[in-house]
């Protein structure tokens, strides 16, 4: 793709526009490091070992309660500093553990209420979670059809499943979700190919999400840009789920979510709470550290957003 191209040029000047993202201030009052309260490491906002914030911090940033668990399967080769596996760990502690591989918890086979967030052949949408629907042609062959001639299984990380446009559309009004915990492997793709091996994992419901623009920095050769961050993939999974649940708020109109249901106020569903940007504050230190880069860096110069889409 050619990097003056209009594909690769464009953006939103503000990718969080609409998000409920609690004010970054206190973080720019920080000047310098400190050490972790628990390791001792020098550490700037947060410590990614040990997942809690520098002391300066504690008890001064967003905390997020998340409707289900999250286990994040770490590769070892994956640099501490440089994922975002970290941020979810520390701003939803009480439901976010990280493992590092080959270290996973042993998940039941049978609980169909633990899924898998990875593009496996038989992986499903969130939208096919709440309808039960399958879709007439399999996600293996669906894939496979659109490959040219000479590419193989592993070309499935470079396409993903469509969405009827009627599913979109659909709220199901539940009470409770379909799962109650997700399980994330934080890796380059290429990496994540062992970790998905693993046969603690391959029997696990599997699950993929929508296409959306990723604005994370770290370039991944041959990637495109719909390849999340693993806190970018975390926060676009509880929308998801969150909005074929109980649908969107009338007041919320950030335009990540703009082609998203409307939960109408006279709809009589007493369970139903729309999505006003409860789980907006996972991206807290992303947004940060996206905008403390950006004036540093042109936009249009760093590689990681000059990617195509497919």
């Amino acid at each position: 793709m050619n990097p003056k191209s209009p594909e690769a040029r464009s953006r939103s000047d503000d990718p969080f526009e609409g998000l409920n993202i609690t004010s970054l201030k206190i973080l720019d009052t920080l000047e310098a490091r400190s050490p972790c309260p628990h390791c001792g490491k020098s550490r700037m906002y947060f410590c990614y070992t040990c997942f809690i914030p520098v002391s300066q911090l504690a008890g001064r940033i967003p905390v997020c309660t998340l409707p289900i668990k999250v286990d994040i399967i770490k590769h070892r080769r994956e640099i501490d500093g440089k994922s975002t596996a970290a941020h979810a760990a520390i701003l939803a502690p009480g439901d976010v553990r990280v493992y590092t591989y080959p270290e996973i918890p042993e998940y039941n086979i049978n609980d169909d209420r633990t899924v898998l967030l990875y593009p496996g052949t038989d992986a499903v949408s969130v939208q096919q979670l709440f309808s039960g629907k399958k879709k007439s042609e399999a996600y293996t062959q669906q894939i496979l059809s659109q490959l040219p001639a000479g590419y193989n299984v592993g070309t499935l990380m470079t396409k993903t499943l469509s969405v009827d446009c009627d599913d979109l559309n659909d709220i199901y009004h539940v009470r409770k979700w379909p799962i109650e915990r997700v399980i994330l492997i934080d890796s380059t793709w290429n990496q994540s190919r062992g970790i998905y091996a693993d046969r603690r994992l391959q029997t696990l419901p599997k699950i993929v999400l929508q296409q959306r623009a990723s604005q994370f920095w770290r370039h991944q050769k041959g990637s495109p840009r719909w390849y999340l961050s693993t806190i970018e993939a975390l926060h676009q999974l509880l929308l998801e789920l969150h909005i074929c649940a109980w649908g969107r708020s009338e007041t919320y109109k950030a335009p990540l979510t703009l082609h998203y249901p409307i939960h109408r106020s006279n709809n009589n569903h007493d369970s139903c709470v729309p999505y006003d940007g409860q789980y907006d504050n996972l991206l807290y230190f992303f947004k940060f550290m996206y905008e403390k880069l950006h004036t540093l860096y042109s936009h249009e110069n760093m590689l990681a957003y000059k990617r195509p889409m497919t």
